[in-house]
């Protein structure tokens, strides 16, 4: 009996990561274009340190799913690339902010 290979169809993953993305892209841009106020870096604080915090969770939980559903490792793997991408994005912006 052949089995067919259904999609891992959760999508909050990369929702989580898209999401991100933006929030920091758009507080990164608000940082340069005030002139490196402060305040936004007062805003932008607790938004990376929930982001860090909820993408750790999700990395988790796609490792978890990475390990029990073998026949869709392609797709979680894929998953998993997507949510650790924004890690050398947030390390460029934050190595430019530290520099200013």
């Amino acid at each position: 009996m052949k089995t067919t290979e259904k999609p891992f169809e959760e999508k909050q993953s990369t929702e989580l990561a898209i999401g991100s993305f933006i929030v920091s892209t758009i507080l990164f841009v608000l940082y340069i274009v005030t002139n490196a106020n402060t305040n936004i870096l007062i805003v932008a604080f607790p938004f990376v340190a929930s982001a860090i915090v909820l993408n750790s969770i999700m990395l988790f939980h796609l490792i978890d799913k990475f390990i029990e559903l073998t026949e869709q490792r392609k797709d979680i793997a894929v998953k998993i690339l997507i949510l650790l991408s924004n890690i050398p994005v947030t390390m460029l912006y934050y190595s430019i902010v530290m520099k200013l």
